[in-house]
């Protein structure tokens, strides 16, 4: 559905110190799947708008290459395919929503039936029917986002390019825009996401690409960037071996086996009660935690553990997070630059 290669734009501008050149891409790559949610992220600044101009075709690139539908990037035949929602809609305030749709909808030359047959299909999907002749003046930045959705596909697009489109709305107005763009997803179109809310992309997007300093730093699905088969950490609960069950004393043992051991609430050299020390009849439980980064040294510790009389209560693998990915790729990405 769109093909971007080694897209360079550099634009002139002028300072106190004369004329400049800023590169707003500096050759950015990437593909975009029929059927699915794509969302590109970046810090501001990144180049995400000035990519999706030249998708749609507002301004040229420098250099490289874009194409939608394998027609370029810009091209009558690929923009008459695209619905667009720009990220500061702005539609006059005598409009109604109904009238909204027909102004855009005859923007795309579509015949009064069709207008008012999507129309119908549109103020449904978005929630609009019943207050589709209501001034806009009256609508809060939810209701005006789903506005901005079924303008967008009014003509029946294969693509939807969605620039901000949960930006500055309260929770609940994001969550009315989730439910739309889920429902989109389902009917199997094609949606292209420009976004900086990490929550937002992770909620909705089956794949994404983070974008800084003009450049796609990474893309695929977010279990791929996050090395959801890898983690840093393990958190371990036990209960401690009863007395007389382990020839040696259990918190020397622990010590001398993990060395790097950190226990819930102090440090390794903070002294650690054995059961022996408790009036209570069943093991004290103790949580600590290990750096540990692979199945096979997760299962060596429980092995040991076990031989030596713990029982293992719990066990918490810490992962990566999207958002810790995200800041290390543009962290990465400002030590190239």
């Amino acid at each position: 559905m769109i093909d971007v290669s080694d897209l360079k734009k550099k634009y002139s501008a002028w300072s106190f110190r004369g004329r400049h050149v800023v590169e707003a891409l500096r050759g950015a790559s990437l593909q975009v799947r029929a059927g699915e949610v794509f969302g590109l992220l970046g810090p501001n600044g990144a180049g995400k708008t000035t990519l999706i101009k030249i998708l749609l075709g507002v301004i040229r690139s420098s250099s490289g290459s874009a194409s939608l539908f394998g027609e370029p990037a810009g091209s009558i035949a690929a923009r008459m395919r695209v619905g667009y929602l720009p990220e500061s809609l702005r539609v006059d305030r005598h409009h109604s929503a109904r009238s909204a749709l027909r102004y855009y909808a005859r923007m795309s030359q579509m015949s009064g039936a069709e207008i008012n047959r999507r129309s119908d299909e549109l103020l449904e999907l978005v929630g609009l029917r019943g207050r589709d002749r209501e001034s806009v003046r009256q609508f809060s930045k939810g209701m005006y986002q789903r506005l901005g959705l079924a303008q967008a596909l009014m003509h029946d697009p294969d693509l939807l390019v969605l620039d901000e489109p949960t930006d500055g709305l309260d929770p609940v107005g994001r969550n009315e825009v989730r439910k739309v763009i889920d429902r989109l997803r389902e009917s199997g179109k094609t949606i292209f996401l420009n976004s900086h809310i990490l929550q937002e992309v992770e909620l909705i997007c089956s794949r994404v690409a983070i974008m800084s300093h003009g450049k796609i730093c990474v893309a695929g699905r977010i279990d791929e960037l996050t090395q959801f088969d890898r983690f840093e950490e393990v958190a371990f609960e036990v209960a401690m071996p009863a007395p007389g069950s382990s020839a040696q004393d259990p918190a020397q043992w622990l010590r001398q086996t993990f060395p790097a051991i950190q226990f819930a609430g102090g440090t390794p050299s903070d002294p650690i009660p054995s059961a022996t020390d408790l009036d209570a009849p069943h093991a004290m439980t103790l949580e600590f935690t290990l750096p540990l980064s692979s199945q096979s040294e997760v299962d060596d510790v429980v092995d040991g553990l076990r031989r030596n009389g713990f029982s293992l209560r719990g066990l918490k693998l810490k992962r990566e997070s999207f958002e810790e990915t995200f800041m290390r790729e543009v962290s990465r990405s400002k030590e190239t630059t």
